[in-house]
């Protein structure tokens, strides 16, 4: 089973040494970079704005919680945004290559 993670960094160098490490690692298949989202949010009773990069990283099911963990403690934020999508489906072939890439 796949899912792909999200999650977002205030760089984008940190986005680059995230996705490498995530792919050396066998943590992610694939993992694709927006260089810039703006992002809204709420933050200590403030509205914040920023631009920031996403993150969205291909991984296997088994490999989901390590994926967290590496991004964790990568990451420069309290609480950086790490979201798991679940699968709905895919092309079977590409859902084989990220079983494979990450196994």
């Amino acid at each position: 089973m796949v899912s792909v993670i999200y999650a977002t960094t205030p760089t984008i160098a940190q986005a680059r040494t995230i996705a490498r490490e995530l792919v050396k690692e066998k943590l992610a298949a694939c993992v694709h970079i927006i260089p810039t989202v703006e992002s809204y949010y709420r933050w200590e009773g403030k509205i914040e704005e920023t631009d920031e990069c996403a993150l969205l990283a291909k991984t296997s099911q088994r490999k989901i919680q390590k994926a967290i963990q590496k991004i964790r403690e990568m990451h420069p934020y309290e609480i950086p945004e790490i979201i798991v999508f679940p699968p709905v489906g895919g092309l079977k072939e590409y859902l084989e290559y990220v079983n494979t890439e990450t196994s």
